[in-house]
């Protein structure tokens, strides 16, 4: 399979787990507003309100992967990789103004006459708990596969939806079985959801950020893309590597070392193999830009005047100080 199938094929994954993940909110989120509603369970109405939530945000996110897959044009040469970022990003904005608005209405119920839930609204806490941690184990390999950051979010969405069931079941119980005076528990229950969705939001909201604050990408896949780089024919070493991610891809900024007697032609050359080599080995890789060092044998590193691309005026290619993006 060549790169961009492999790319195609990570946006395809991305998509169809989102896709899973609106129609699975959809119909629990009605279940549990209808359960909430009939069952005269607050808990497991605030529940339902975060799931139709979700659903309204996975389908900014399909818009956003859709969007990130669109090519390069003049206004916007990199792409469009990072409005993925951002739906993460509006993902734990929402989540977080849902969690305070579930939190004022649950303190609002604290204060009023309480009614005991209906006992059937415990077996809607019970399979809704099951499928939502059954969807986040999914959710959470296929984000870590693709590298999305929407989709790892809504991942960590179901795990806190799982965590809120298991606080609404438990609270239900309790209401259910403990009489009006356990009633109480179910509000209880409700400002629970509150807190785990709000210190979700958290997470996520932090871990969008970073990306689009162009943060250096994990240490693993640095090593990983410094290797590749270095056993390349020609090159001496690998002086610099920034690589940082943006949506599903990742952009890199290398600095490779030559040795300084070659030509501007054959240092350009190594510049392309590295290119091409790391393009083919990565899928995730949307665009490696590619600047050449000479190498100073007696050092172990470049020229000290062709560092950070300063030039020497000893050799062609410290002359030039090239930068090559191959195209």
């Amino acid at each position: 399979m060549n790169p961009d199938s492999k790319k195609r094929s990570l946006y395809r994954e991305a998509v169809l787990v989102t896709l899973l993940g609106v129609v699975v909110n959809a119909a629990l989120g009605i279940a549990k507003l209808v359960g909430g509603w009939l069952g005269d369970s607050f808990a497991l109405l605030s529940d339902a309100a975060n799931s139709l939530g979700d659903v309204a945000i996975s389908l900014g996110v399909l818009y956003a992967l859709r969007l990130a897959q669109r090519p390069p044009i003049k206004e916007h040469p990199y792409g469009h990789t990072r409005a993925e970022g951002i739906a993460g990003l509006t993902v734990a904005l929402l989540v977080s103004v849902a969690a305070a608005f579930i939190a004022w209405e649950a303190l609002w119920q604290l204060g009023s006459p309480q009614t005991v839930p209906a006992r059937w609204t415990i077996a809607i806490a019970a399979v809704n708990l099951v499928i939502k941690e059954g969807l986040y184990h999914f959710s959470r390999r296929v984000g870590h596969r693709t590298g999305s950051t929407a989709v790892a979010a809504t991942a960590w969405d179901h795990r806190a939806d799982a965590l809120c069931s298991a606080v609404v079941l438990v609270g239900l119980v309790a209401a259910v079985f403990g009489g009006p005076s356990w009633a109480v528990a179910d509000d209880i229950a409700a400002l629970a959801v509150a807190a785990a969705v709000m210190y979700s939001g958290a997470r996520l909201f932090i871990r969008a950020g970073r990306e689009l604050m162009d943060m250096q990408a994990e240490d693993a896949i640095v090593n990983q893309v410094r290797d590749s780089a270095a056993h390349v024919s020609g090159v001496r070493g690998v002086e610099t590597l920034w690589l940082r991610k943006s949506g599903l891809e990742y952009f890199a900024d290398i600095h490779i070392e030559v040795d300084a007697d070659l030509t501007v032609a054959q240092g350009h050359r190594i510049g392309h193999d590295v290119k091409d080599a790391l393009l083919r080995g990565y899928p995730s890789l949307r665009d490696v830009l590619v600047h050449v060092e000479p190498y100073d044998p007696s050092l172990g590193k470049p020229s000290s005047n062709g560092a950070e691309g300063g030039r020497s005026a000893s050799t062609p290619l410290a002359d030039a100080g090239e930068t090559t993006r191959p195209q």
